[in-house]
């Protein structure tokens, strides 16, 4: 037979109440943290308990403890809760099974405890991994945690009365819900409100309370409120306590006891101290509780953690050193001053040379976010550097006593073991903390925390060109860079000119600017992590030249084969440039804006017949220098009618002509001759699938015959072209062949260029 404890609570004045948010410096208040327990009831065959859904004061913050300090779970643990904003029930959340037992003089082992939010009902169960109890630890309770709210008016906990009872048990089981007894009660359902439970008791300390003698009366319905303790200040270091020594690394902002609230009263104990004085290693933790609550939340949650430590497992304050939550905020954890070597209890058997930091939440899947892995670094790095460790070293440990870790690995009391000098909580004790993703990330802090920078590349390099990999600049340069390393753990930055800092910036800095001397460089950046360590990155080769290219060939123009009209006449735009280091572009710049390849040397363009047009070019080199050259010239049509003609002509007419006709001749021998000034002709036909052939002349030498047949219908095409290296007079003589069978030309004039 086992006895339960049950509970009724009476309320008097009882208001609803809100959480804040606990900080402010000097006017920060200690807020009052209460708890109530409930007796887990074992099952009838041994292999497990549980606590039936029911009731409770209002909580925040839940574990199961049991009676032995040195004992453990080896089953499963889970609870779950009523939301007192929703009214909803959770899933089952599974406790991690063993907070650690501590230190010396712990009253209760217990899981580590969970975040729940604001919360008023509960139910429990646990499951042995063996076939009989002899698998669980004796005395479990639950214990349920409100850290308060901050608010001055908030009542104290409620008077409550304990009665004793024969309480009977039953298994739990995977596939139905525990029951709280035999009784006839029935189960409710997880989507419906629980039958009325027996509210739980208050647990004023870690300690078993003993039940009420029979027949104690309850507390009456409007009871006179306990007087709140009087608050007690963090004591001061004594005396004899160890100095402060300097750090090699800054001190990250820490959030005070007094601004999350630590209610000084429940942990009156002075503050201890590492034995030699001098921390050797960093422990890092998780609390194993949700991920969901805000970081508004997260001093709430501290407290939660300092009650459940102090209040419900009998420690003399809270375990870890250091808190930090999902945002990066840093708590002060155990009192006697952050910068000193303060024992702590979170790593038994190695807290003697450690210091404990851990996340608020559970990571077993999911990594902490970036800024409490930075957090956490930060301060890793901090404590380290007062006593000159590496925090990607190794160091090697004292067993306090005979241990087992996560990894199976054992040890004896006083055995001597190697640990990463920031190692999990699961290297020194058999625990799944920190959690499997959070585990992963461990080299990632200690990267972070010893340094040198890591991800160091150079981005971009303003005011220069890149070609072949190697920019070019006339003098000035920008260069931009990133780090993966956040910059509130670099020191500076400097940038290197043939491996010289001619430039340093603060951390924070992104850029910085050069001035080159002409000739040949490396470029790159150097990054000092506040630890001292350097990191460089790759270096980039930067050409400084001031000699701009060159037009090996001036823009020219020709006349170019094409349809023909008097708004466009087809052109050709040809040029060459070079440049003594890297050539990287032309540009017409007018009458149109284009831009060319180094390698293009010739476009296709149309200017307006009797216009004189400037063609300009712009060429540039990768190192911004730059020469430019023009070329101008204005396109004439000459018409059929203004030709010297032999042989018989026929004139026609068609707007599809250029000036409206042309001469159309069949005769053999027939011809027309233009003379001019130019520098390039073109000779326009319209051609059909009938169109015969025709002799040019140029200048009195037979130059070609074209054949202006066409199995489709042009006008106004520009068949035959001649372009001269300068601009003289030239005749220009069309004579007809007299094809076979399709004697017939069109001639629409001839185009030069003057």
């Amino acid at each position: 037979m086992v006895t339960g404890l049950t509970g009724v609570l009476i309320f008097q004045g009882v208001t609803g109440r809100t959480e804040n948010v606990v900080g402010g410096g000097s006017d920060s208040k200690p807020v009052t943290a209460h708890a109530t327990t409930a007796q887990l009831r074992n099952a009838d065959d041994g292999t497990g308990a549980s606590l039936a859904r029911r009731d409770a004061e209002r909580f925040s913050m839940l574990g199961v403890t049991w009676t032995d300090p040195g004992a453990r779970v080896t089953g499963r643990v889970e609870v779950r809760t009523r939301s007192l904003t929703t009214g909803k029930w959770s899933p089952w959340l599974e406790l991690d099974g063993d907070s650690g037992q501590g230190e010396n003089g712990a009253a209760r082992g217990g899981t580590e405890p969970a975040w729940v939010g604001p919360s008023d009902g509960v139910e429990a169960r646990v499951a042995s991994n063996g076939k009989t109890s002899a698998g669980l630890p004796a005395g479990l309770r639950l214990d349920m945690v409100d850290p308060g709210t901050g608010d001055a008016s908030a009542i104290e906990p409620a008077a409550f009365a304990v009665e004793e009872t024969d309480a009977p048990t039953v298994a739990p089981s995977e596939s139905a819900e525990p029951q709280p007894s035999a009784s006839p009660d029935t189960q409710v359902p997880a989507d419906q409100e629980p039958s009325a439970e027996p509210p739980v008791s208050e647990s004023p300390s870690a300690s078993e309370s003993p039940p009420a003698e029979p027949g104690t009366p309850t507390a009456s319905a409007t009871p006179t409120p306990t007087a709140p303790t009087p608050t007690v200040p963090t004591p001061a270091p004594t005396d004899t306590g160890p100095t402060a020594p300097p750090s090699t690394m800054p001190q990250p902002p820490i959030t005070s006891r007094a601004d999350w609230g630590a209610d000084e009263s429940i942990s009156p104990e002075e503050p201890g101290y590492l034995p030699d004085g001098k921390i050797k290693a960093v422990v890092v933790h998780h609390t194993a509780e949700s991920n969901t609550y805000t970081c508004a939340q997260a001093p709430a949650v501290v407290r939660g953690i300092y009650a459940y430590h102090v209040k419900q497992l009998g420690w003399k304050d809270v375990g870890y050193n250091f808190l930090v939550d999902k945002c990066g905020t840093i708590h002060e954890g155990r009192k006697g001053g952050v910068d000193r070597p303060v024992q702590g209890a979170h790593a038994y058997g190695f807290n003697a040379e450690t210091v404990g930091i851990s996340v608020l939440g559970t990571y077993t899947d999911t990594a902490p976010p970036q800024a409490a892995l930075l957090a956490v670094a930060r301060i890793a790095a901090w404590k380290l550097g007062q006593y000159g460790v590496d925090p990607a070293g190794t160091t090697t440990l004292t067993a306090g006593d005979a241990g087992t870790n996560y990894f199976r690995k054992s040890w004896a009391k006083g055995a001597h073991l190697p640990f990463p000098v920031i190692h999990g909580h699961r290297d020194g004790y058999n625990t799944q903390c920190p959690g499997d993703a959070f585990y992963n990330q461990l080299t990632t802090i200690r990267t972070l925390a010893a340094g040198p920078v890591s991800g160091l590349t150079v981005k971009s390099l303003t005011g220069t060109g890149l070609s072949g990999g190697k920019h070019y600049t006339k003098a000035g340069v920008t260069v931009a860079w990133s780090a993966t390393t956040p910059a509130v753990l670099i020191k500076q930055y400097e940038l290197l000119v043939d491996g010289r800092s001619v430039a340093t910036t603060a951390g924070t800095s992104t850029s910085a600017k050069a001035t080159l001397t002409i000739g040949t460089h490396t470029v790159a950046v150097r990054a000092t992590h506040l630890s001292g360590k350097r990191s460089t990155s790759a270096s980039t080769t930067v050409i400084a030249e001031t000699a701009a290219p060159s037009f090996t060939a001036k823009p020219a123009l020709s006349l170019r084969t094409g349809t023909v009209s008097t708004a466009a006449v087809p052109l050709k735009l040809s040029w060459k440039a070079t440049d003594s280091a890297a050539l990287k572009e032309v540009r017409l710049v007018s009458p149109l804006a284009k831009t060319y390849g180094p390698t293009t040397t010739s476009a296709s363009h149309a200017a307006k017949s009797a216009t004189a047009t400037a063609w300009k070019m712009t060429a540039y080199d990768y190192a911004g220098n730059a020469a430019s050259a023009s070329v101008s010239a204005t396109p004439v049509i000459l018409q059929e009618t203004t030709a010297t003609k032999s042989g018989t002509w026929t004139a026609k007419s068609s707007t599809s002509y250029l000036g409206g006709k042309s001469y159309s001749s069949s005769s053999k021998n027939a011809s027309l001759t233009w003379t001019f000034t130019g520098r390039s002709a073109a000779w326009t036909v319209s051609r059909a699938a009938t169109s015969g052939q025709a002799h040019i002349y140029v200048d009195g030498t037979k130059a070609a015959t074209v054949d202006l047949k066409s199995s489709t219908t042009k006008y106004r095409d520009a068949i035959w072209t001649k372009t001269w290296t300068n601009s003289a007079k030239h005749t220009i003589k069309i004579v007809v062949a007299g094809t076979s069978g399709r004697p017939t030309i069109t001639t629409d004039g001839l185009l030069y260029l003057k």
